[in-house]
């Protein structure tokens, strides 16, 4: 008589291949049959899709008025310079989210990504090849190098540049490759579970690992949405929906804001608890907090926009209604 089951098998084997630096073998099983597939195949889009990497957006060559320019002393036109730019992979080193870097070559040489690297960024391609430069020749130029995800097009950028730089085509996926194999695996004499097979490939911003482990984070993430809850004695509309998650967060206690000792004791001591109960409050209703100088009100409000409550973000009057019951029971 055949197994009667209640509730999916869940995998308990996940190892990690490590096959080079940029390169691993993500393997988990065992799953029900189709399981594999459901969950490789949207891990492999957010791998592709939503790694954070890093690319070069502007650069400005001294002596070049446009890309389709020449160099004085460069073997290469400006337009091939920029097609060789774009092959080359860079790493932020701080925590700005872009940078600007300038560089200054004289001939004769052949400028390769090492020669890039400094203290601002890294040049995880070091052997990629830029220019070549005769032996008379003086080549200085700034890039800006910012961080993001997928691809950009050059005419998204150039309203955010000044005339002297020539915005880049931006391709941050650190991602170069993610695709995966199902195969069958034996689970108590049953040999119609599954094993998945992960594998990536990086352009070394990133490692194999760190770029699975993203992508799971965006995948929990964008299913939050689905797991709150939600009555089912009324119609669920998209705005009823959208309402539970902003009020888990309104919820959250203001510690999780990491505000400095001063402005969170200055809202502690007005009996403040909830990341709620100052997002609902007017700028002008927030100066009025007891002790609370212009610092730490800049810094409130900076907290709150990076939490999601920034000035752009108004809230319906049901979810702020839904909120003020809930601290209230």
């Amino acid at each position: 008589m055949k197994k009667i089951k209640t509730s999916p098998l869940l995998p308990q084997e996940f190892v990690v291949e490590q096959i080079s630096e940029n390169e691993a073998n993500i393997v988990a099983h065992p799953f029900e049959v189709g399981y594999a597939v459901s969950l490789a195949h949207p891990l492999r889009r957010f791998l592709l899709s939503s790694s954070v990497g890093y690319a070069p957006v502007a650069i400005k060559v001294e002596g070049a008025k446009h890309e389709f320019d020449s160099v004085r002393g460069m073997l290469e036109d400006l337009s091939d310079f920029i097609i060789n730019l774009k092959g080359i992979r860079f790493k932020i080193k701080g925590d700005e989210p872009e940078v600007e870097v300038e560089y200054s070559f004289n001939g004769p040489k052949e400028i390769k990504g090492s020669d890039l690297s400094n203290d601002q960024v890294e040049v995880v391609t070091p052997d990629a090849f830029l220019a070549t430069l005769n032996e008379d020749a003086e080549l200085s130029f700034s890039i800006k190098v910012a961080q993001g995800i997928g691809y950009v097009p050059s005419e998204d950028l150039r309203d955010d540049l000044d005339d002297t730089y020539i915005a880049l085509d931006a391709f941050f996926t650190p991602v170069k490759s993610a695709t995966y194999s199902i195969e069958n695996v034996l689970v108590e004499d049953n040999p119609n579970f599954e094993k998945v097979v992960l594998n990536i490939v990086t352009d070394g911003q990133i490692s194999p690992l760190d770029a699975f482990r993203n992508a799971l984070e965006v995948m929990h993430a964008q299913l939050a949405v689905f797991s709150s809850e939600i009555s089912v004695k009324e119609p669920v509309t998209i705005e009823r929906a959208q309402e539970a998650p902003e009020i888990k967060k309104m919820m959250a206690r203001i510690d999780e804001l990491g505000l400095s000792p001063r402005s969170f004791n200055c809202l502690d001591r007005s009996e403040y608890k909830y990341i709620g109960e100052i997002a609902i409050m007017s700028q002008n209703d927030l100066k009025n907090v007891k002790n609370l100088g212009k610092k730490s009100l800049e810094e409130i409000i900076e907290k709150l926009a990076e939490y999601g409550f920034g000035a752009d973000v108004t809230l319906s009057n049901d979810i702020v209604d839904a909120f003020k019951k809930k601290i209230s029971e």
